[in-house]
């Protein structure tokens, strides 16, 4: 775990984030440090895809963290239908009462993989979630107050939140010496991608951006915050003086070389109910959904 105190500017929230190893991935509880309210953010249910086995360690976690720090959880968020690890919102939703959020536009992706899984009962299902935010709607935790951003690119649902000085920018940014997030899933954009980064990059220097992933580069320890004024100065992809068209050569000439996420197909079908798996049958019997020959494999 690693906390980010306050800065004490005005609607500055405490953040911890907490690395779930397996698939990279970071989670946040921000926090309001006047009245301890609080919201989680891109939580993780544990999965191992080679025995198809769940459980809830990394949840657990956060839950044993909201009760150590008298924490009052008003909601459970999530920034996009995740291709590389499950959600564990609807977990936590249930064990504090909290509602789960994301962007509408998760309607829209729903629609695709749909598609993709030859199951039609998984289109236009807002009903997974209590709200769906659009580009400019706030939410409130405790005294600071949340707007909601859209970025597309890495999606075309991705949404950032913006809480005082801290921006939750989920899979657009990684930390400087990684650059930024891939933009070649179905609904992804280069284009849109860079325009998303340049949203977040044109707010203030001081801005504390929190990213969704971080890989390890060169094996040093895990990080997950660095500010829009360090992205500026030495963001491998996107740093000061790198052109719109440079960016969309150097991110579609690297998403060309990555496979697909050991995790996604598993992934969506659960990340776009919600989080929730897939419905048992009469027996109580629950399987997973694999797309055949609609994905061209990497080597």
């Amino acid at each position: 775990m690693q906390v980010f105190p306050s800065s004490g500017a005005a609607g500055s929230p405490d953040v911890a984030a907490f690395y779930e190893e397996a698939s990279g991935s970071w989670q946040y509880i921000v926090s309001d440090p006047a009245t301890k309210s609080a919201a989680i953010i891109d939580p993780v249910l544990d999965f191992d895809p080679a025995s198809g086995a769940t459980w809830t360690a990394s949840a657990d976690v956060l839950l044993d963290y909201v009760k150590q720090e008298g924490l009052k959880v008003v909601w459970v968020l999530d920034t996009h239908p995740h291709a590389d690890h499950f959600s564990s919102a609807p977990y936590l939703a249930e064990k504090l009462g909290a509602p789960q959020a994301i962007g509408k536009k998760v309607l829209d992706v729903q629609n695709i993989w749909a598609d993709l899984y030859a199951n039609d009962s998984l289109k236009n299902r807002p009903d997974y979630w209590d709200r769906l935010f659009e580009a400019g709607d706030t939410f409130g935790i405790g005294n600071l107050k949340g707007e909601v951003i859209l970025s597309t690119g890495h999606t075309l649902a991705s949404i950032t939140y913006v809480i005082g000085d801290a921006v939750f920018a989920h899979d657009t940014f990684m930390v400087p010496d990684s650059g930024t997030s891939r933009a070649d899933f179905p609904g992804g954009s280069s284009e849109e991608l860079w325009n998303s980064l340049q949203t977040i990059l044109a707010m203030p220097d001081n801005t504390r951006i929190f990213v969704g992933h971080d890989y390890r580069k060169g094996g040093r320890e895990e990080a997950c915050m660095a500010t829009v004024a360090e992205h500026k100065a030495s963001n491998i992809h996107v740093k000061d003086g790198i052109s719109k068209e440079e960016f969309i050569r150097t991110r579609d000439a690297r998403d060309a070389t990555l496979p697909l996420p050991a995790r996604m197909l598993y992934a969506l079908q659960v990340n776009i109910r919600g989080g929730r798996l897939p419905e048992p049958d009469d027996k109580g019997r629950a399987v997973f959904s694999i797309p055949v020959n609609r994905f061209k494999p990497k080597f």
